[in-house]
C-alpha cells in the first residue's frame, strides 16, 4: 500500500515448505532500530484524519449495504436456503466488521490521527459496537507490545514451558484433540480472555478486563477502564431493547453470528502472528525489546489481507513502528525486508494448513539440549 491509496504491495510468497520452518536468528540484531526506521520513506509515518475516516466510511458502507441484502432478501429465499444464506452472511459480514475492529486498534496504537482525543473518541465507538472494552484493551494491548517474546511479561498468548503444561495436554495431542482446541479457542478464546485472562500473562491474583482494580491496570488507567465497561454495557442495552422489539434471533442473525466471526478471527491472526516453530521467545535472562518485537511472522490471508487493512502480512513493521497508519504499512514493510534479512519471517502457508501445524507442532516452549543456560526457548511438541 502506498503513500495514497488503497492498493497494496504484497510480499513475495514462499512456498509453504520447510524454509519457512528454519528458525530465525535469536543473537542481537547486526542493526539497529534507528537504521530500520531509515529505511522507510518519511511520508509513512504521517497520519492523515481524511485518510483513517475514509476507511470508517469505507467500512461501514459495506456493512450496510450486507445488512440490507440480509434483512430484506434472506427471508425471501425458498426453504431450505435461509439456512444456507445467513452463515454466507456472517462470514462476510464479519470479514467486514473485522476491518472495523482493525480501525479501533489503529486507535489504541495512536495510529489513527495526531490527536490522541479524537483516536481515543473514534475507538470508543468502534471498539463499544463491537464489545470490546477499549481502554481496557488499549492498556493491556500496549503491554503486550512493550514486552513481545517475553516468557515473564508478554501480555497474551503467553506459551506455556514444558515444566508448566497442563495434565491433560497430552491427551489433546492428537487429532479430535486439535479440533476441540480450535474450536474452542476460535469460539470463545475472545471472550475468555477478556473476562478470565485466559492465555493471558500470569499475575498473582484474578485479572479482568473489566475490572478497574485489577492487577493489569494502574491508578491513573482505573478511570478509563470504567468509561471502557460504561461504553459495552451502553451497546449490550441496546442490544437487549433491539431483541426485546425484534426478537432474540433477529439480533444472533443480524449481530450475534457476523460478531462470532470477528471474535474467531481476531483470536486466529493474533494466534498465528506469534506462534510459529520458527520463533524463539525468552525469559528475563536474554528478553530484550527489539529481539522480541522481531519474534513475530506475517502471514498471507489471501484478498482478506486487504479486508483486514494489512494487519495479518505486515505484523513485524506494526510491532516495531506501532504509530504507523496501517495504510503505509505495506510500503513499510517492503522497505524493511532488505535490512531485517534473516530476522524477517513471512510465512505464505495457508491460513487453514498453519492454524492446525501450530496447534499441532507449538504445544509448549523449551531450551534446547546442551543449551539450558541460555534463556532462549523454542516451540515443542513432543512428551516423554
Amino acid at each position: 500500500m502506498g503513500a495514497g491509496g488503497r492498493m497494496s504491495v504484497r510480499p513475495e510468497t514462499k512456498t509453504p515448505d520447510s524454509s519457512v520452518l528454519k528458525r530465525v536468528p535469536y543473537s542481537k540484531p547486526p542493526f539497529t532500530l534507528g537504521q530500520v526506521k531509515k529505511a522507510i520513506p518519511p511520508h509513512c509515518f504521517q497520519r492523515s484524519v481524511l485518510h483513517s475516516f475514509s476507511y470508517v466510511i469505507y467500512d461501514f458502507a459495506i456493512a450496510t449495504i450486507f445488512y440490507y441484502i440480509a434483512t430484506n432478501y434472506i427471508h425471501l429465499l425458498p426453504h431450505p436456503f435461509p439456512y444456507l444464506a445467513w452463515p454466507v452472511y456472517w462470514f462476510a459480514q464479519g470479514c467486514v466488521l473485522t476491518g472495523v475492529w482493525v480501525v479501533a486498534h489503529e486507535c489504541g496504537h495512536h495510529a489513527f490521527s495526531d490527536y490522541q482525543w479524537l483516536d481515543d473518541t473514534v475507538g470508543l465507538v468502534l471498539h463499544s459496537s463491537l464489545l470490546v472494552p477499549y481502554f481496557s484493551w488499549k492498556y493491556s494491548h500496549r503491554r503486550h507490545h512493550s514486552n513481545t517474546g517475553s516468557l515473564d511479561r508478554d501480555e497474551v498468548f503467553v506459551p506455556k514451558k514444558k515444566s508448566n503444561i497442563s495434565w491433560f495436554s497430552k491427551y489433546l495431542n492428537n487429532p479430535p484433540g486439535r479440533v476441540i482446541t480450535l474450536a474452542v479457542t476460535l469460539l470463545l478464546g475472545w471472550p475468555l480472555y477478556l473476562a478470565f485472562n485466559v492465555s493471558g500473562r500470569p499475575y498473582d491474583r484474578f485479572a479482568c478486563h473489566f475490572d478497574p482494580y485489577g492487577p493489569i491496570y494502574s491508578d491513573r488507567e482505573r478511570l478509563q477502564i470504567l468509561i471502557s465497561d460504561a461504553g459495552v454495557l451502553a451497546v449490550t442495552y441496546g442490544l437487549f431493547r433491539l431483541a426485546a422489539a425484534k426478537g432474540l434471533a433477529w439480533v444472533f442473525c443480524v449481530y450475534g453470528g457476523p460478531l462470532l466471526v470477528v471474535n474467531g478471527f481476531l483470536v486466529l491472526i493474533t494466534f498465528l502472528q506469534h506462534t510459529h516453530p520458527s520463533l524463539p521467545h525468552y525469559d528475563s535472562s536474554e528478553w530484550d525489546w527489539f529481539r522480541g518485537a522481531l519474534a513475530t511472522v506475517d502471514r498471507d490471508y489471501g484478498f482478506l489481507n486487504e479486508v483486514f487493512h494489512n494487519i495479518t502480512d505486515t505484523h513485524v513493521a506494526h510491532h516495531l513502528f506501532s504509530t504507523m497508519p496501517h495504510y503505509h504499512a505495506m510500503e513499510a514493510t517492503k522497505a524493511i525486508k532488505p535490512v531485517l534479512g534473516d530476522y524477517y519471517q513471512f510465512d505464505g502457508t495457508s491460513v487453514f494448513k498453519a492454524m492446525w501445524r501450530e496447534t499441532k507442532e507449538c504445544i509448549y516452549v523449551d531450551q534446547d539440549e546442551g543449551e539450558k543456560d541460555k534463556g532462549v526457548f523454542w516451540y515443542k511438541n513432543k512428551f516423554e
